[in-house]
């Protein structure tokens, strides 16, 4: 058996702040889950199960603080 450290389902996502640090999110569907995890460089530091039934509360707690945050984060107009 050959273990990735690329999801083959799922992504990653960069931090802005560009220090080696990343969010990959795979998918599980043998098991009907999705694994987060945080990455520095090539070393995985932390992962977060969540269960196929939990996603949609997942995906509804980062949408309603992308709209919490997003007022906050337009620039003011000179």
């Amino acid at each position: 058996m050959t273990i990735s450290p690329l999801p083959r389902r799922g992504g990653v996502h960069f931090d802005t702040r560009n220090d080696g640090r990343a969010l990959r999110v795979s998918a599980h569907p043998e098991s009907a889950s999705v694994v987060l995890s945080i990455w520095r460089g090539d070393e995985c530091v932390a992962t977060h199960y969540v269960a196929a039934a939990e996603l949609p509360e997942l995906i509804k707690m980062l949408a309603t603080t992308l709209v919490a945050a997003t007022p906050a984060q337009r620039p003011h107009a000179s």
